[in-house]
């Protein structure tokens, strides 16, 4: 998943843009398409109207991807979706529906159906920027604690029950309810929950309190600043169920005395004025925003800098957070995994979500259960949490129960919002979508449990200092400890910009350096000797010139250097502590680290270094360098230039005659540096020639290695083709074994009455498709008991009874102290098999004895 630093960003994940990705892991890994529909092989693929017999012969016979052609085209009428699936108009829809309306259609047709998935949430998002604007106009949400009285102002269970009709849960933190840490952080969570839960009153109170320290007064009901109303500009997704989340925030802000300016805008209009807008210009207060993550995170300990700091993202917004120190350093010690154990782990996670709430530039509203239409005759591997735009294995998966081959349609609510290029470009969910279709990862996730499984990785030898509370549950990695972990005095460990060479750790440290991981990575010995999309031998520059870039965006004196890049990189340096190349043949890497997390398959994917096709990002050095487009749309405000897009628009022309003078001149970036990489003499003349073609038949820039290319941009049209790539080197079927994941379903039983003298005895049957869940399959079922005012009481493991059932047993010594009155048994159930944890509930009350039975005339 890379390694990069200007990807090693918290949160795709996640981190829609309005649907963001809430990791940055991925790297935008180039793609273009290729000559005349052919890619790098003389043998012509078979043309998208000729699909050919599914049976084991033609599927063996065949490479990379099972359809011939992907054609997105833009759609963002949900209600259509099931009728033009329905009718074969559209195979595929890449927006999770809530709709409980469209849910039912698809549930009941028989040419359409749906993959769920349950990564997305909703929130507030609050501009923090003042608490004056400069407009003028008083911005009440530069106040910390108003923003926290939000959250006793609105009502979460109303939103997911009333606004999206089942199809949500209430969430209030930056966790996912369905990932593995809002499972085993329960008993903080659930005190928060219950401490913010819906108080309006409380809200009012507070927010008046502080409003008046503004120095805003009440006139007749209405809050007035400068003697004029206060207005709070809402900026509203007018294309989901946001807008009627919108709508009633709206109408609780109104009630308490201010009044609204209710802005509806598509993702794409929205998007200019919340993500690339300055928040100081007061355009807007509060946006409706959106997340995906779209693959199972299964450490979201960097959730915290990505949402709440401004190493989060170069944009605008970003930067104008402003953390309390205490806050910012549990985000950077967590994002950097400065911990020594589990338990030291769970208790800065503890303490950063209690700061989280009292901060509030985000306030958490639901969790989605998000359905993702598909025709009934086609099958992909879906993500459960990102679905099937979020899953990385759709490009090498998805295919017609019935044949090879076809061209499948692929509608989507927006893309081309955001410019596309390989450092700092789009990073919107339906943007993503395409473009990791188009590269080919080292490592790809698991879409059941979110482990990592090699794709260009012989094998990896994770060894970690002993005290760290890592794990290792697939068997191509090894783990191993060690007390002490020396890094190598002739590791690299920096950049040398005025001498174009790294820096040793010897000249850094010439005492020594130690690290807490050594992940060594050893890749498969066909892994440069692969082609890019245009026919270009890889070569070892291809992961060179990456890693140069990616100091030389942090050096101030070099032209490529980006403020808003810095922050991370400072975070990544803090842990970084060496990089060594042991061998090329197989290429063989050690990376050295301070940073570690729960998972060693986690690790090794966060230190895979991935290829990008060096003369792909030599041309956008050269534009940067000269000032005349940028890498980062927040490089490109500051010298007021274009934000560099590698696929349209007036970017083309300048990276266009950048490619011709680095022909012209055979130009190698940080030559000094690079050239020794080189596969041959002639490689800069051949890879430039080659991209030349590239774009004369392509019309763009992008290049990459995945099993698909791109083959054509629409923008004005908003249609996007990508086809198969015939030189790709894997068997089409190989990633086929994910269909299904295998969710327990869970159902308990048990007194409604528990007197106090007695034992209480509770049943617990787990399950899947009707069938016992396997108990190896299982990890320990544990149980939470919580009192009648909501705090924990108890906790403790279920006991195994018989293949499926469970069972707990409170005895009077934990009943009595819970007195009379109504409590709850939650029982916790995580598979294995599937991350996603399965809750199940059971309310009683305690009793001092059992009523006597009364009989009815």
């Amino acid at each position: 998943m890379l390694a990069w630093p200007w990807h090693l960003s918290a949160v795709s994940p996640a981190r829609h843009r309005d649907i963001f990705c809430l990791f940055f892991a991925v790297l935008l890994g180039a793609s273009i398409a290729l000559p005349a529909c052919r890619p790098a092989s003389d043998a012509p693929a078979p043309p998208p109207d000729t699909p050919l017999a599914w049976d084991d012969k033609t599927r063996k016979a065949r490479r990379g991807a099972l359809v011939d052609e992907v054609v997105f085209t833009q759609e963002s009428d949900l209600g259509k979706v099931t009728g033009m699936i329905e009718k074969g108009t559209y195979h595929l829809f890449a927006q999770g529906i809530t709709h409980t309306t469209v849910f039912h259609r698809l549930r009941d047709s028989r040419t359409a159906t749906f993959e769920m998935a349950y990564g997305s949430s909703s929130e507030l998002t609050l501009n923090p920027a003042g608490p004056v604007f400069k407009n003028g106009q008083l911005n009440p949400f530069a106040v910390p604690e108003i923003r926290e009285a939000l959250n006793w102002l609105v009502d979460r269970r109303h939103i997911s029950e009333e606004l999206y009709g089942g199809l949500a849960v209430p969430k209030y933190l930056p966790l996912n309810t369905a990932f593995p840490d809002y499972a085993a952080l329960a008993e903080v969570v659930r005190r928060l929950e219950l401490a913010y839960s819906p108080d309006p009153a409380r809200a009012q109170r507070v927010i008046s309190r502080h409003m008046r320290q503004l120095g805003a007064v009440q006139k007749g009901g209405v809050w007035h600043y400068n003697e004029q109303p206060v207005t709070l500009h809402l900026l509203i997704r007018s294309d989901d169920t946001r807008k009627q989340i919108g709508d009633y925030v709206g109408n609780l802000l109104e009630d308490i005395g201010f009044r609204t300016s209710r802005l509806y805008r598509t993702a794409e209009e929205g998007a200019r004025i919340w993500f690339g807008g300055d928040p100081l210009l007061g355009q807007w207060h509060l946006y409706t925003g959106g997340w995906v993550s779209t693959i199972i995170n299964r450490d979201q300990s960097q959730n915290f800098s990505f949402y709440y700091t401004k190493r989060g993202r170069s944009a605008p917004l970003w930067q104008a957070y402003n953390p309390t120190p205490a806050f910012d350093n549990l985000c950077e010690r967590l994002e950097r995994s400065d911990f020594a154990t589990a338990a030291e782990r769970a208790d800065l996670m503890s303490q950063a979500l209690e700061h989280a709430m009292r901060d509030s530039v985000r306030v958490w509203l639901i969790d989605q259960l998000n359905i993702f239409p598909r025709a009934e005759n086609l099958s992909v591997s879906a993500d459960l949490a990102g679905g099937i735009p979020g899953s990385r294995l759709w490009p090498y998966t998805l295919h017609f129960r019935d044949r090879v081959g076809g061209r499948v349609i692929y509608a989507t609510p927006g893309m081309l919002v955001e410019p596309w290029n390989p450092v700092a470009g789009s990073n919107w969910l339906f943007d993503s979508t395409i473009y990791r279709a188009l590269n080919d990862s080292p490592v790809l996730p698991d879409p059941f449990t979110g482990l990592f499984h090699p794709q260009r990785i012989q094998k990896a030898i994770l060894t970690a200092e002993s005290s760290l509370p890592v794990t290792r549950t697939l068997d191509w990695i090894s783990l191993e400890t060690q007390p002490q972990i020396d890094v190598p005095p002739d590791a690299w460990l920096g950049w040398l910009g005025r001498e174009n060479r790294f820096a040793a750790v010897s000249e850094t440290h010439p005492e020594g350096l130690t690290a807490r991981t050594r992940t060594r990575i050893i890749y498969d010995r066909q892994f440069l000797s692969r082609t890019w999309h245009d026919g270009t031998p890889m070569s070892m520059s291809d992961i060179m010139l990456p890693w140069i870039l990616a100091f030389c965006r942090a050096d101030e004196a070099s032209p490529l250097y980006d403020a808003s890049y810095l922050p991370g990189f400072e975070v990544f340096m803090r842990h970084f502590k060496g990089l060594q190349i042991i061998d090329t043949a197989p290429l063989t890497i050690d990376f050295y680290s301070d940073q570690a997390f729960l998972d060693a398959e986690t690790i090794v994917a966060q230190r895979a270094l991935e290829p990008l096709p060096w003369h792909m990002l030599a041309i956008g050095i050269r534009a940067e360098t000269a000032g005349e487009l940028a890498f980062s749309s927040h490089k490109a405000d500051q010298l007021r230039t274009d934000w560099m897009n590698y696929i349209a628009g007036p970017s083309l022309a300048v990276l266009r005659r950048h490619l011709e003078a680095a022909a012209r001149d055979n130009w190698v970036p940080f030559a000094a540096a690079l050239a020794p990489w080189l596969a041959a003499p002639d490689e800069p003349t051949q890879r430039y020639k080659a991209l030349q073609t590239w774009h004369a038949e392509r019309q763009h820039l992008w290049v990459g290695d995945g099993p698909f290319y791109l083959h054509a941009v629409h923008p004005v049209e908003r249609i996007v083709t990508i086809r198969r790539f015939a030189d790709f080197p894997d068997p089409a079927d190989k990633w086929l074994r994910f269909s299904r994941p295998e969710i327990p379903e869970a159902e308990v039983d048990g007194p409604m009455l528990a007197p106090m003298s007695q034992p209480a005895r509770f049943s617990l049957r787990v399950t899947y498709r009707g069938a016992p869940y396997p108990q190896d399959a299982l990890e320990p079922v544990q149980y939470l008991l919580f009192d009648g005012d909501g705090k924990l009481a108890h906790r403790g493991d279920a006991t195994f009874v018989a293949p499926g059932q469970y069972a707990v047993v409170l005895p009077p010594d934990v009943l009595r102290p819970l007195g009379t009155g109504a409590n709850s048994l939650e029982l916790v159930v995580r598979s294995r098999r599937v991350v996603l944890p399965t809750f199940v509930s059971h309310a009683f009350a305690t009793v001092e004895q059992m009523p006597r039975s009364v009989t009815v005339p």
